[in-house]
């Protein structure tokens, strides 16, 4: 990978990079069931990307850090020392998808949640 996600810096520590990334706004009014405003083409090199990546998931953060970005930034080609193998770029788009499935999820998830906590009793 050569887009630019991460580089070394001082003693030893990954720092994240710009990278490539192509960004489309959808249209007003879209017709999709989903919650996505825009998406994002993750570039690997030159050439290759992960396209129409929904700009929720790119964005999404565990940490303060953004999730896909921050396992990018460690796979540059300069820091890894070797090519990414099929199942590391295949991992990229598992994460993609487990991370829509978290957003999509969260309106239920937080509806559980104050469901449980009404229902806990004070010790």
């Amino acid at each position: 990978m050569t887009a630019g996600w991460g580089h070394a810096g001082q003693n030893g520590v990954t720092m994240p990079g710009k990278g490539k990334l192509v960004s489309a706004n959808l249209p007003a009014g879209s017709d999709a069931k989903l919650p996505w405003s825009g998406t994002h083409d993750v570039y690997l090199n030159e050439s290759a990307c992960w396209k129409d990546i929904p700009m929720e998931v790119w964005d999404y953060t565990i940490g303060g850090y953004q999730v896909i970005k921050k396992w990018l930034s460690y796979r540059e080609f300069e820091l890894l020392g070797r090519a990414l193998t099929p199942d590391e770029a295949r991992e990229v788009t598992h994460m993609a998808r487990r991370i829509a499935a978290l957003i999509l999820l969260q309106p239920e998830l937080d509806k559980n949640y104050q469901a449980v906590k009404a229902a806990t009793v004070s010790l």
